[in-house]
């Protein structure tokens, strides 16, 4: 379940970075238009990594997977693979109130999903399971959802509001979740 995750992860990056059209000119003013695109590219490429970095440390603490757990890891990744065509479009058309609007639902839903992973997981260890005990009541995932529905909200009084909430939900997650790391030590 690691490797094809992986292997998906590494498809959607891949997908991401072909959406870079090449500039019409040969001078650092022909990279201008692609301001927004590159702006959307960074903000996604954290998000598809930040996922990833919490995909990979959320299964180091899983010893063993079932049918629900493969759904659920099934349903994560439908909803990053849509981070590319939300992140093309929302860059394409410069951050217009649709496409945050849209790019919000994505991130949203992988939120959601990587919520329902984590209690698959949870369900089908245990609750006094190392990962049971270092995820918790998961108020960092709580915020990051509200963050997100306040993000849609907003975006109907501006794009750029929600925007930077996106941005501060990713700054709250680039700090090292180390919940799973310290149960783990725990444990042994």
């Amino acid at each position: 379940m690691e490797a094809f995750s992986d292997g998906v992860i590494a498809i959607i990056i891949t997908i991401m970075v072909l959406e870079f059209k090449i500039p019409h000119g040969d001078t650092f003013e022909a990279l201008e238009p692609l301001l927004h695109t590159f702006g959307s590219y960074v903000l996604s490429f954290i998000y598809v990594g930040i996922y990833w970095n919490n995909h990979h440390h959320m299964l180091q603490a899983a010893s063993k997977v079932s049918g629900g757990v493969l759904w659920a890891n099934l349903h994560l990744l439908f909803w990053l693979s849509l981070i590319p065509f939300a992140t093309g479009w929302m860059g394409e058309r410069q951050f217009s109130q649709a496409p945050v609007v849209v790019y919000g639902c994505v991130l949203l839903m992988c939120g959601a999903a990587y919520s329902i992973l984590a209690r698959q997981l949870i369900r089908h260890h245990g609750n006094e399971s190392t990962l049971a005990k270092a995820i918790g009541r998961d108020s960092k995932g709580m915020i990051s959802l509200f963050g997100y529905v306040a993000a849609l909200g907003l975006s109907f009084v501006h794009p750029w509001i929600s925007y930077s909430i996106y941005i501060l939900v990713a700054i709250i997650w680039l700090v090292p979740d180390r919940r799973i790391e310290r149960a783990m030590n725990q444990s042994r």
